[in-house]
Order: C-alpha cells, then structure tokens, then sequence
C-alpha cells in the first residue's frame, strides 16, 4: 500500500495572482493567516480591516458599510464599563471615548472603501452558521462584546439568509469594481462552543452555502481549506496544543496548496527567490563585525537589487546597510 491518505489535488485556476494583484481579506482567522502571508511576499494586501468576523451576514455588513463609505448606526454602539464599542466590529476596534470610537470606525472603512475601488480580488472566510441577535432590535451581531447572555438570542442561519445576504454584498461590491472576483473559504477551525455536532452542522450550512454561490456566480471560486485540514491532512498531530487551531506545519501546507491554486508562474518564481532574501534577513551573526558576514551582507544586498524592479526593497535594504561597518547610501 503505497498512499497512506486521500490527497486533494487542486487545480490551478483560471485568473492567477501576481505582483500586481490587490487583495482584500474579510472573515474569520484563516483570512488573516492567508492575508498576512500573501503580504509577507509583497503582494498588496488588506487584511481583514474590520478584525475577525466569524458569520456570514456580519461579514458582508462591515463591507457594505466600506462599499458605501457609510459609519454604522447608533444602536449598533455600545458601552461595556469604560470602553465603547460596536456590536457590528470586533473588539479590536475600540476606545475609552466614542469620539474616539467613531474615528476608528472611519478611518477603517475609508481604509477598506479606497482600496475595494481598485482591489483584483478579494477572499472571505466564514467562520460559522450560528449567530446571535439582539434581543428587541433584532440585529443579529458581530461579536457580542461580553454583553450579558439575556441580551442575545442564538440562532441557525438558513441557507436562504446567507445568499440573500450574500447576493445584496455581491451587487453593491460589482457596482463599485465590477473587475473583482471572489474566493470564499470555510475556516478550518472548529468552533466548540457550539459543541461538536452543532459545529457540524454549521459548517455543513457554509459549505452548502459556498456551494450554491459558486454555481450561481461564475466569479466567484471555492478554495477547500476545510477539506485540506479535515480530510487531507485529518490528524491531531496538525494541530496547535488547544486541538483545535492548524498547526504551522498545517498552515504551510494549506498556504502551498493556495499557491498551487491561485499562484500565477511569475508570483512562484517570485516566492522562490524572495524565500533566500527573507531567510538571509532572519540570520543572526554571532560576529556581525567579521569579514565573512560583510560578504554575506552585501551579497544580500545584490539579492535585493535583483528584485528592486519588481518591488519596493527599502525596508529590507535598511535593515541590511544597517549591519555593514562601512555603510553606503
């Protein structure tokens, strides 16, 4: 028996990434994860500006809010001791005043309003069906806020709530970039809390949901990250130490997958070369001052002169002339 696993072989897709592309990040965790790397490799990308959001409706909400250049309405404010919050934003995104509030909240959506006008591609990752409303406004929220539980009732979105949600984001997003495409996920991440058997059923609506959107929206793909983590790699040893979060070894090989996917030959010969760059940044010389690190130093230095055309190489450029003894402007 030589295969020890059911591998998913992806594909590679139609449009591809580049150096060119701008991408935006929404959602849950694992758009963080994607975000951040794609970031780390000089791509132009706006990771989840709003913070983590974990449900469907929540999500699309904050990037109505961005499309249209709009703040959130007043009930959606709250005040949990000192701090003043929105029940529409991760926590993340608080102050001790809401003037202060408020000025967060506009600089992040103006943030995520520019860079939507022009983005490529943006990628979303839902976290989970379950949701809770409020109690007399009814809207259902992002985070809670550590708000008392009689406050909130909890719910199963339906397929129909989440496309319909779903195709009012989708309009609003085509008539301010009609260029963009999207990627949709299902984080990995099991949420507990809801108990196992409900998390199944919460993930099965997303994946149902994901499902129906891609056959009905021909500029919209699927990337299986769930499916990588349950069923490619399906073993507790690609886990962090809470059981519930990828490891990084499992990141890396959802990452690869991604570039497998989505990564165009250019942007790949691009990883390659950059990897030498950043593992020659990460090293430390015990004799900094020594002629054989001198070398290393300004042969890293050639390195990035190389890729200057392709991308901006100042930071990096300054932490290197930062360690020759005999600097050069």
């Amino acid at each position: 028996m030589k295969d020890f696993r059911t591998v998913l072989k992806l594909t590679p897709a139609i449009q591809t990434l580049d150096l060119d592309s701008r991408i935006i990040t929404a959602g849950s965790c694992f758009s963080d994860m994607i975000g951040q790397r794609l970031a780390t490799f000089k791509i132009r990308a706006l990771v989840n500006p709003f913070g983590t959001t974990y449900n469907p409706v929540s999500i699309h909400k904050t990037l109505l809010y961005a499309l249209a250049g709009k703040m959130p309405s007043d009930i959606t404010f709250l005040q949990r001791e000192d701090i003043h919050l929105n029940y529409d934003f991760h926590s993340a995104i608080s102050a001790t005043t809401r003037d202060q509030l408020e000025s967060q909240l506009r600089a992040a959506i103006m943030l995520a309003h520019d860079f939507l006008k022009s983005a490529t591609c943006m990628m979303i990752t839902y976290g989970t069906s379950w949701v809770y409303q409020r109690q007399g406004p009814g809207e259902i929220v992002a985070n809670c806020h550590k708000m008392p539980s009689s406050a909130f009732s909890k719910t199963l979105l339906t397929q129909k709530q989440v496309i319909t949600s779903f195709d009012a984001f989708y309009r609003d997003l085509k008539k301010c970039n009609p260029a963009i495409r999207l990627v949709l996920t299902v984080s990995p991440v099991r949420h507990l809390k809801d108990t196992l058997t409900h998390n199944s059923v919460s993930k099965s609506l997303l994946r149902l949901c994901c499902h129906t959107i891609t056959e009905q929206y021909p500029d919209v793909d699927y990337f299986p990250a769930y499916e990588l983590m349950m069923d490619d790699l399906r073993d507790y040893r690609f886990y962090k130490s809470d059981m519930i979060h990828p490891s990084t070894d499992a990141e890396d090989y959802i990452w690869e997958q991604f570039l497998e996917r989505y990564a165009g030959a250019s942007f790949r010969d691009f990883i390659k070369k950059w990897q030498v760059v950043q593992h020659a940044l990460r090293h430390k010389s015990f004799h900094p001052g020594s002629s054989g690190h001198q070398i290393f130093i300004q042969q890293t230095m050639q390195q990035l002169e190389e890729l200057s055309h392709l991308v901006d190489v100042g930071k990096e450029r300054q932490i290197l002339l930062e360690q020759l003894v005999n600097k050069r402007q």
